[in-house]
This record gives C-alpha cells, structure tokens and sequence, in this order.
C-alpha cells in the first residue's frame, strides 16, 4: 500500500487557497479513479482505492498545515509503514506556476507542512511539488500563499489537475520521470 497525502487546511474559506492545491490534486485523482467514500481517520479525511495494479489511501490532515505530521504518522504507524510508502503533494513557491516536479528527500524550504512531516517521520519521503510561482519578495508570501488562485489562473490550474491525475498511474509504479514528462506533455497541449 501507497500512502499519498495532500497538504492544505480544512475548512470552506480555504477551498481554493494556493496552499490547499495538494488537497486539489488527492481530490482530482480520488475523482478520476473511482476511490472510495470519504472517511474520517488519522486526524483526517481519507478514500481508498487502486491506481492500475497499486492500493493507494489518499490523506488529507484535517489539522492544519503545521501539524500535518500528526496525521502522516498516525497513518503510517497504522499500517506500518515506512516513508518509502509516503508521497506527498504540496504547493511550491519556487517552481514557476503549474509546473510539477517529483522530489525524493530534502529540506521543507520554509513550508509548514513539511516542517512537521520532517519533525514527525525525518525527510525521506517523496514530494510532489506543484509549482505556485513567488510573489516577488518574502514579505509579501503569506498573503499570497493563504490567497485564492488568480480568476486567470482558473483554467491552467485545472489543466495541471487533471494532468496530475490522469498521469498518477506512472507515480503508483514509481516512473517519476516519466510522470512528469507526461504531466508536461498534457500542461502544452
């Protein structure tokens, strides 16, 4: 079993913040692959289901973006797993807008829930990173990161969600590569 979470925070006001587009993208695939009804466990909201051959639970924490760890951990404990099994999805200030690139490791460049992932499970871990692009200087990053997707931006935002899942089969078989080269692919047509 694959473990693939989506970051963002809970709650209607923050639905379609920057910050929630890892929880987009679990939703995105959970729709397009059939995965089952939304359940209430790990400190969060989970589906089931299988993408080509690989059993994956999707996750998304209901406990805030700085205390995600908690609710990665419970589940990985649960079905004793190891961050092997853990890929998570998560908006990327420094990757230009809509782009997507898979990490295997690293640091959390400043990003709250992958701060706690780290403190909770260490770093190893895969990332799906979903480019959010920069504001321009740091002081002005939480608005922009805690603020809605530009009404411009609304169609290549779902051109990148659908991508992502219509693609996920190759990350359930462990070709990143070859995700995101199809992901790219779909992103220029």
């Amino acid at each position: 079993m694959q473990i693939w979470v989506g970051l963002g925070n809970p709650g209607p006001r923050y639905a379609l913040h920057r910050h929630n587009v890892g929880f987009m993208a679990v939703d995105v695939i959970a729709d397009m692959h059939g995965f089952g009804p939304v359940q209430k466990k790990f400190s969060g909201w989970t589906q089931e289901g299988r993408i080509g051959t690989q059993k994956v639970l999707l996750l998304k924490p209901a406990t805030f973006m700085n205390e995600s760890g908690r609710a990665v951990g419970e589940a990985l404990r649960f079905y004793k797993l190891g961050t092997e099994a853990l890929t998570v999805f998560h908006d990327e200030l420094d990757l230009a807008p809509f782009k997507v690139k898979v990490k295997q490791g690293g640091g959390h460049a400043g990003h709250n829930g992958l701060r706690s992932i780290d403190q909770h499970l260490g770093p190893d871990f895969r990332r799906i990173r979903l480019g959010i692009g920069h504001p321009g200087h740091k002081d002005r990053v939480t608005g922009y990161v805690l603020g809605n997707f530009a009404k411009a931006e609304e169609d290549d935002l779902a051109t990148m969600l659908g991508a992502i899942g219509a693609e996920a089969e190759w990350l359930a078989k462990g070709d990143d590569v070859r995700f995101m080269n199809d992901v790219a692919l779909r992103m220029q047509e």
